[in-house]
């Protein structure tokens, strides 16, 4: 399928998996406008990235000696553990060696290249190229290769069955009012009706979604709800100690949780997650992060409340049955740098309502 609105991009895809290996400094091949957001708030988020800045001149007779002069100066200024080379549009099509400019630069740091670039449909591209590089680098095993390769595979077929590559188009909404579907929601919550709180989010993004079931729990702490998260301590450095850090601040705060799944096992979860409604047997069902990963036979019959940080996420929630849902926007921006949870608008209102 072609798509015809934006779509994430490979070359960020690779930026993010350098950080999640605790790579330090990360160095883009390319323009200097290359991925210059995601680039901006992957320092907030403690890795450094740095840019070849190429123009017209190396467009033409190569930018090896940049790209050598870069990560010598990264070596020097910033005394990194790891370092990543990423490849961009302009370093693909003019050749760049990015191994032979590793090797030329003589830096002694632990360096991966990524030979990457924006052209590929899915970008899920840009982790298993940045994935297969670490493993040839001993950085990860061959078994974690394998697992991110099938994990990738699933969270790929959710968005492309139920999520935002679901349609060549999808009209951005802002969802609910979130006043109105936290009134319907204590509404169910103290009647006394049995109800099920998930957090099945996608990395990082669980510091803000795990704070609406936080603040459902401190809205109704003696309802009958089950509190389940997707807070198992596997996967790549960063997304384990992410979950460590979740899960004991959840559970500091007085939230009881079941944990069901990865932070990086979201698109996994959703079987796992849907036999779980089937056994708890909800009237009700408070669903954060990637709500679609469950599929919609398990949802049958239960009133959904679900939370994304996705506007062309909306459609395709409501499409599969999902009667309320509500979108934090700038989510993510707001949860890269952080280590502890951060409080969200759905919460907010759940909390001022109570």
């Amino acid at each position: 399928m072609k798509y015809m609105h934006p779509r994430p991009s490979s070359i960020v895809a690779a930026l993010y998996t350098a950080r999640d290996l605790k790579v330090d400094v990360a160095i883009l091949h390319g323009p200097s406008g290359c991925s210059f957001k995601h680039a901006r708030l992957l320092e907030e988020d403690g890795m450094r990235v740095l840019t070849t800045s190429l123009a017209d001149n190396e467009f033409i007779f190569g930018g090896q000696k940049p790209l050598e002069d870069v990560l010598r100066y990264a070596e020097d200024h910033f005394s990194p553990r790891r370092m990543a080379v990423i490849g961009t549009c302009v370093a693909m099509i003019i050749g760049e060696d990015l191994q032979s400019a590793i090797e030329g630069a003589g830096v002694t740091t632990p360096t991966i290249a990524v030979d990457i670039h924006a052209g590929y449909l899915e970008n899920i591209a840009g982790v298993l190229a940045t994935l297969e590089a670490a493993c040839e680098a001993g950085w990860i095993s061959s078994d974690e290769l394998t697992r991110q390769r099938f994990l990738m595979g699933k969270a790929n077929e959710v968005e492309r069955v139920r999520g935002a590559a679901s349609q060549p188009y999808i009209e951005p909404s802002r969802g609910d009012l979130k006043h109105v579907a936290a009134q319907r929601l204590l509404e169910l919550a103290r009647s006394g009706k049995k109800g099920v709180a998930i957090l099945n989010a996608k990395k990082e993004t669980a510091y803000m979604f795990a704070d609406e079931l936080i603040a459902l729990h401190d809205a109704c702490p003696d309802a009958d709800i089950t509190y389940i998260a997707n807070l198992d301590q596997r996967g790549l450095p960063k997304t384990r100690l992410d979950a460590e850090r979740i899960y004991e601040e959840m559970t500091s705060r007085g939230v009881t949780i079941e944990v069901i799944g990865a932070l990086d096992e979201y698109g996994a979860n959703g079987d796992l997650l849907g036999r779980k409604l089937q056994e708890i047997a909800p009237v009700f069902a408070l669903i954060t992060g990637v709500p679609h990963a469950i599929p919609p036979e398990y949802t049958k019959g239960i009133e959904c409340f679900s939370v994304t940080n996705g506007p062309r996420q909306v459609e395709p929630l409501r499409a599969i049955g999902h009667q309320h849902v509500i979108v934090e926007i700038d989510l993510h921006p707001k949860t890269l740098g952080v280590r502890e949870i951060v409080g969200s608008e759905f919460g907010a209102v759940l909390r001022s309502l109570a």
